[in-house]
């Protein structure tokens, strides 16, 4: 195994909704995370096989039921620790009235490992993402923040041009949409403190920080600080 390989990253869009799941993964450990497996959990686990992946955490942004659905099935399967922000516990105990107002039926749930919290860092081979705290879409939403110093090794071997280009990546969850922020009218939704969120804590992040939303294609956080509509005019 070369030292220039670069990071696993594999996005799966999954479920009725194409939430966005993540598996991250170190090439040299072979150890990895998972982030918000929303449903197709057979794909994300044909996945990791492939990869020859060892699952040492499943990270959920938040707990509305499109991020979770496959929860319950690779927690499982991997036997990983689940990690969840405290402040989203109460939504996850109500996956039943979630999916009622959908119309689908309701996943079971599964153990939590640990719960999150701001600052707070989840390491995997060499790797790791540092949480941050942005209530708004819901009142325990997170996004796991890979800085440019943990993707240095990569950017070193000049493996992709990407990778030298880099300031970090930022798996933003429904907080941060290209062009767009997450909705605030479901449950625990809050304007004012997604507002809070994106322009005290994201948009300071660099520019050329990678953003990875729970649904849609990536963007990066300096185009969402010049282009937003949301944010330009909550200056």
């Amino acid at each position: 195994m070369h030292e220039s390989e670069p990071l696993i990253h594999e996005i799966l869009p999954v479920g009725m909704l194409q939430c966005n799941c993540h598996i991250v993964g170190d090439p040299k450990t072979r150890e990895a995370i998972v982030i918000d497996p929303g449903d197709d959990a057979r794909r994300i686990l044909e996945v990791i096989e492939r990869h020859r992946l060892k699952v040492t955490a499943i990270v959920i942004t938040h707990t509305h039921i499109d991020h979770v659905i496959g929860l319950r099935r690779v927690h499982e399967a991997t036997g990983a620790p689940v990690y969840v922000h405290k402040d989203d516990l109460e939504l996850y105990r109500h996956l039943d009235q979630q999916a009622a107002w959908l119309g689908w039926k309701a996943p079971e749930q599964t153990e939590i490992g640990a719960l999150l919290g701001e600052g707070d860092a989840i390491h995997w081979g060499s790797y790791v993402g540092h949480i941050i705290h942005t209530p708004g879409h819901t009142p325990g939403s997170i996004c796991l923040y890979m800085p440019a110093a943990t993707l240095q090794a990569e950017a070193d071997s000049g493996s992709s041009a990407e990778a030298r280009d880099v300031s970090g990546l930022l798996f933003a969850g429904d907080t941060l949409f290209a062009g767009s922020i997450g909705r605030t009218d479901l449950w625990g939704g809050s304007f004012p403190e997604i507002i809070r969120s994106l322009k005290g804590k994201l948009l300071s992040l660099p520019d050329k920080t990678i953003v990875y939303p729970g649904h849609g294609e990536s963007t990066i956080i300096g185009q969402e600080r010049e282009t937003n509509p949301f944010l330009r005019s909550s200056s």
